[in-house]
């Protein structure tokens, strides 16, 4: 193809990728449904540059296209910044706010997961045999195996031979959790209350049977250092969930798409918190509280400082920002 032909095939391409580059830079008034193509227009002048390079075309529109490549890579660059700078303004301020806008749902999804596991926890402590009513034989044989006090490591399960296992096993059991939880509130909310109590009756169940049959010496040492993070993320999916069956069931002036479609936008932010917290826990679980190496008083004193850091971080962080 000749160097004619080529920039009257091509060159509307070019041309619609300056302006963009111009709107990028503030020269122009931004159009968002463009914006949102940068990285498919940059990639095509990529494409047109290395063409014009390869077949030798004038020195003119090599250059041409070469300061718009050019001009190009530092938006990107820029918009990779903004990425990060995103997470980080979402860490510090979206999160916890949104948390605290939440909190009538969230002290909702409190009650729900809490009331079952003290309930269930001292039902199954005063009577070792009321386990059976809420999990299999075969289950809480494992379970027994996975915290007995002899174990180098704790809360292990059978066939795992390293924390790197265990860690992926407890990112896909966390994640699982959470999103059910959240998922389940498609259903009027109904679904995520069911999962809330689902968990707490048996976190409540198990930790009431380990303590009865004496096995609280590993079992809390154990749960203590990721508790903060994990138990705190199900109930903020949970509160996620209940926000899509508010939606559903008081949509207000709206249709109830409507009013699902916004109720998602709040709700989808929660459980990005959700997973983080929830990668984090898993992280913890893996490599902290299965070690028997640290002392228990350490595995502790580390756990009450991050229930402090949970609290404060959604209590205050943020608040700063939120007032401006």
């Amino acid at each position: 193809m000749k160097q004619q032909e080529f920039e009257k095939e091509y060159r509307s391409q070019w041309e619609q990728f300056a302006k963009l580059l111009d709107q990028l830079e503030g020269k122009q008034p931004s159009d968002r449904d463009e914006m949102a193509q940068f990285t498919q227009h940059y990639r095509r002048v990529c494409q047109l540059l290395g063409i014009a390079k390869c077949r030798c075309y004038s020195t003119l529109l090599v250059d041409e296209l070469n300061q718009l490549v050019i001009r190009g890579h530092q938006q990107l660059y820029r918009r990779r910044n903004h990425y990060w700078l995103s997470i980080v303004r979402f860490v510090l301020h979206t999160f916890p706010e949104l948390v605290r806008q939440e909190r009538r749902l969230v002290g909702l999804s409190l009650l729900f997961f809490y009331l079952p596991v003290l309930l269930f926890g001292l039902l199954t402590f005063q009577n070792e045999r009321f386990i059976y009513s809420i999990m299999q034989p075969q289950q809480v044989a494992e379970m027994e195996a996975m915290y007995k006090p002899s174990l180098e490591k704790i809360g292990r399960v059978r066939g795992s031979d390293t924390d790197l296992y265990m860690f992926g096993f407890y990112i896909n059991n966390n994640i699982s959790v959470g999103f059910r939880t959240f998922a389940g509130g498609i259903l009027f909310g109904l679904g995520s209350i069911f999962f809330l109590f689902y968990n707490g009756m048996t976190i409540g169940a198990v930790a009431g049977y380990l303590t009865q049959l004496g096995y609280g010496v590993t079992f809390y040492p154990f749960i203590a250092g990721h508790a903060a993070f994990e138990l705190t993320a199900i109930v903020l999916a949970g509160a996620a969930g209940l926000r899509l069956g508010q939606a559903l069931i008081s949509p207000g002036p709206y249709t109830r798409i409507v009013a699902l479609r916004q109720a998602g936008l709040v709700a989808i932010q929660l459980i990005y918190g959700v997973i983080g917290m929830l990668v984090i826990a898993a992280c913890l679980e893996a490599f902290w509280s299965s070690s028997g190496l640290i002392s228990n008083e350490v595995k502790f004193i580390v756990a009450a400082c991050f229930w402090l850091i949970v609290v404060v971080y959604f209590l205050f962080v943020g608040r700063q920002k939120e007032a401006q």
